[in-house]
């Protein structure tokens, strides 16, 4: 899984859903400080501040809260 910040991962969750019709939103509102969520379909996660780097870890989680396999970003 490459490195990414929480900008480029919204950028590719976006494109992924594009491709499969879902639709995508993202709130900012709705997390503490500079967290947000990302709302695909019904499935939704939590996504730190947007312009830091995602680790390995978080990054597989909040794959998974959005059902999105793992090789698909």
């Amino acid at each position: 899984m490459p490195r990414m910040t929480g900008r480029q991962f919204l950028a590719k969750v976006r494109r992924w859903a594009k491709a499969r019709g879902l639709e995508v939103r993202f709130v900012a509102s709705e997390g503490p400080g500079s967290h947000g969520t990302i709302y695909v379909g019904d499935l939704k996660t939590t996504l730190k501040d947007r312009k830091k780097e995602i680790g390995k870890g978080l990054l597989a989680k909040m794959q998974g809260d959005l059902g999105i396999e793992k090789n698909d970003l």
